[in-house]
């Protein structure tokens, strides 16, 4: 199952509860955005974003979100999420996501979103920190691209 994941230096799992699903028993669509938000808090406690919101109040803010569901997910699982950095430039981060049925072993969605680096106190967007770049590079194990274009 690691080659599903070539290029995902970080893999978040979470289980997939009863209640994720809804009347036509499978996982909710809405969910999936939840499972890789959890993946983005794990990505962002690994590289100090998260304890830079609580101690200067700069941080990533979500702009857009896309998810593509390709094979439903059901009770009992584990989706595995895998997430990278696919870019970065001046304020803004794209975020890659390869979502995994444990129990299946197949790919069953795929998405991106795009955060901007914003001063919470200030409200106005700033340029990713250079410190910021060098831990995400070094979690990936790779310089980030520059462009998102």
């Amino acid at each position: 199952m690691e080659d599903i994941f070539e290029g995902y230096k970080l893999i978040v799992d979470t289980k997939v509860d009863w209640g994720d699903m809804d009347a036509f028993q499978h996982v909710n669509n809405c969910v999936y955005f939840k499972y890789f938000e959890n993946a983005r808090v794990v990505y962002g406690e690994r590289t100090r974003i998260v304890n830079r919101m609580y101690t200067e109040k700069l941080g990533p803010i979500l702009s857009w979100i896309d998810c593509k569901f390709i094979r439903p997910l059901t009770y009992p699982d584990t989706a595995r999420v895998g997430i990278r950095a696919a870019s970065v430039e001046g304020p803004e981060l794209k975020m890659d996501y390869r979502l995994v049925s444990e129990r299946q072993g197949i790919v069953a969605a795929a998405g991106s979103s795009l955060g901007v680096f914003y001063d919470y106190g200030n409200r106005k967007k700033l340029d990713i920190p250079q410190d910021v770049i060098e831990a995400m590079e070094e979690l990936e194990g790779r310089a980030l691209p520059r462009s998102h274009s």
